[in-house]
Order: structure tokens, then sequence, then C-alpha cells
């Protein structure tokens, strides 16, 4: 294979992995940042169950004291009944006793019902729980993850550019400019051909053309995007006998 030609190829790989690497790098402080709204979440679940098991702890304290109230009432009714003169008062304070009774049973069905609520409301506070200690658990994980991708996607950078400072001081200045012009272009500045098109731009190469490429012993460029192409290794000497898949 033509030496630059090769070194183009080798470039082309350290500047998409460049690219890639700090992409993701810069992707790490939203993603930080995803964790920590994550976790703000499953702290919000729990903060609210337990405001939810205080409510109903004090809605019920409230409910208690009303029973207790009326039932200090209902008690101060029986002890009087037998203290009234008349059957015109006899009746009234049985009909006391029958509303205070009426009260007492409705106010103990509230407190049953936020008995059988407060069990609900345990149950979901328990599982909010579990789950932001299961949370926080695999968002330090994913946490500890992030930082030391971040350590190691940095130190490759590193020497990708470095290696990629000894390509380009070994490549000559005409193929290294025609790669960069093309590269600040396109994006990419070099493509395999496969079955005889540009797999960038799918366009079929000349039939001359493709039989002087198939040696990847020059560099020539796409006539339709401008890319520098060539043959896969493992394809050129199949296509050199005339085995080549065409299409």
């Amino acid at each position: 294979m033509h030496a630059d030609l090769e070194r183009l190829i080798r470039l082309q790989q350290i500047d998409l992995f460049g690219e890639s690497a700090r992409r993701r790098v810069a992707d790490h402080p939203s993603l930080a940042q995803g964790l920590d709204t994550r976790l703000a979440s499953a702290t919000d679940g729990l903060e609210t169950a337990r405001a939810r098991v205080a409510e109903n702890q004090a809605a019920r304290r409230a409910v208690e004291k009303d029973l207790a109230m009326i039932q200090t009432r209902l008690s101060k009714f029986k002890g009087q009944l037998m203290d009234v003169k008349t059957n015109k008062e006899y009746q009234a304070m049985l009909k006391e006793i029958e509303a205070a009774q009426t009260e007492v049973r409705h106010l103990e069905d509230r407190i049953l019902e936020r008995m059988l609520e407060a069990d609900e409301l345990a149950a979901r506070q328990k599982n909010a729980e579990a789950r932001l200690a299961a949370d926080k658990q695999v968002i330090a994980c994913e946490r500890t993850q992030l930082e030391e991708e971040t350590t190691r996607l940095q130190r490759e950078l590193e020497e990708a550019t470095s290696k990629r400072a000894q390509l380009v001081a070994e490549v000559a200045p005409g193929p290294l400019s025609t790669y960069e012009l093309v590269r600040g272009r396109r994006g990419t500045a070099v493509a395999e051909v496969k079955g005889d098109y540009c797999s960038a731009c799918h366009v079929r190469l000349r039939p001359q053309a493709a039989n002087e490429l198939r040696r990847n012993d020059m560099l020539f460029q796409c006539e339709s995007c401008q890319r520098i192409l060539y043959y896969p290794p493992a394809a050129a000497p199949a296509a050199e006998n005339g085995t080549g898949a065409h299409s």
C-alpha cells in the first residue's frame, strides 16, 4: 500500500477517535447532572412518602382528639340522664345521647380508615426507602464509571494527539493538505471502496479508475466527493484475481 495512503488511513482513524472521545467527554457533565437528577427524584419520592405518613398520623390524632371530646360529652349526657325531672327533658337528653353515639361511630370509622391508609402509606414509604438505597448504589457505581471513563478518554486523547503529530510529520505536504482540506469540507477525508463504489458518497468508480486503484499504490480522489479512496486490504487480492464482488 502507498505509504502516505496508509498514513492517511491511520490519521483518519485517530481523528475519528478524537472527535468521538471529545464528544463523549463533553457529554459527561450533562450525564453527571442526569445522575444528580435521578438521585434527587428518588430522594423526593421518599420525602413525599414520609410526608404522607406524617399527614396521616396528624389527621388520625385530630380525629382521636375529636372522638375523645365526644366520648366525654356522651359520658356527661349519660350521667345527667338520671337527674332529669320531666319526660320532655328525658327525651331531649336521649336525642343528645343518640347524636353523640352517631358521631362516635362516625369518628371511629374515620379512625379505621386512617389506620388502613397508614398501612398502605407505610408500605409505600418502605418501598421508597428501598428504591432510594438501590438507586444510591447504582448511581454511585455509574458515577465512578463516568469518572473513570473521563480519565481514560483524556489519557487516550493525549496519546492520540501525540500519535497524530508523529503521523502528520511523516505525511508528504501535498497529501496532507488534501486530507485536511477534504476533512474540513466533508468531515472525513478517506473512504473505502466497496464493490467499486465510494462507501462515503456511493458513486461508482469508472472501470479504469477502479482497476488502477485496486493495488492501493496511488492516491486517488473520488470524482464525486473528493475523498481519498482505497480498497480494503482483504478485498484487494480477491479483486486482483478477478473474483471481487461488484454491485
